[in-house]
């Protein structure tokens, strides 16, 4: 456990919420952490058009409240676009979690951020901020790297890229098997047939790649002509 109070400086990209083209890069001197809290500087993440999803579902799907960040005097309604990406913990007032321990999971677009580490295991914890106690889950995760079967480091940048919507087509694909497809067949000798629409997307052809292994399942893309050899690929 390090308490050092040295005072750290962060930097943060915040984004209007009402005019997402209107951006702003502040800075501000980090508080002093609370018993149990750690902070992790964010060493790298992905930025796609998924985190543009967040942004413009912003207030529907709470993405905003993750990292929510007080108006302008002017009223002005800035946010934080969180993405996905690695961070090292620079200090830590949490007796679970060491000075230097590698994480993946779900930042802030900043320098930095303070977490409140709870229910830590050996391979994950999650922030147990009042703030996000409503919100879900799966983004309150933490993966420890060291423990993280699937974690190499020199995998962080694809991991980065692709894990969070992997994670999707997993789902997508699991979720349709257990429903038997819908009926998308109403012969049991046919295979069931299945469009995936923008299939150059990185959830669409995760989602190719999971129901490929399915039998008695056909899947068809469908894409613009400029994306039709990425997709064959």
């Amino acid at each position: 456990m390090n308490t050092s109070d040295t005072p750290t400086t962060v930097t943060e990209f915040l984004v209007h919420k009402d005019q997402l083209g209107t951006t702003a890069v502040r800075s501000h001197t980090a508080p002093a952490l609370a018993e149990g809290q750690v902070r992790v500087g964010i060493a790298h993440f992905a930025l796609t058009s998924n985190n543009i999803t967040y942004a413009a579902m912003g207030d529907a799907m709470q993405y905003w409240q993750f990292y929510p960040v007080e108006a302008d005097a002017d009223g002005t309604p800035w946010g934080r676009i969180p993405v996905w990406g690695f961070g090292t913990v620079l200090k830590s007032r949490h007796a679970d979690v060491a000075v230097g321990e590698r994480l993946y999971g779900y930042f802030p677009m900043s320098s930095a951020v303070d977490l409140a580490p709870g229910k830590v295991s050996a391979t994950s914890f999650m922030d147990t901020a009042p703030h996000r106690a409503q919100l879900h889950a799966v983004y309150n995760q933490y993966m420890r790297c060291a423990t993280d079967p699937f974690y190499t480091a020199d995998t962080e940048d694809v991991q980065a890229l692709l894990r969070p919507l992997f994670i999707t087509s997993w789902l997508i694909d699991d979720f349709l098997a257990d429903n038997d497809f819908f009926g998308a067949t109403a012969n049991p000798a046919q295979p069931a047939l299945l469009l995936l629409s923008s299939a150059s997307s990185k959830t669409a052809y995760g989602t190719a790649f999971q129901m490929a292994q399915r039998a008695r399942v056909e899947v068809v893309g469908l894409t613009s002509p400029g994306n039709v050899a990425f997709c064959e690929s």
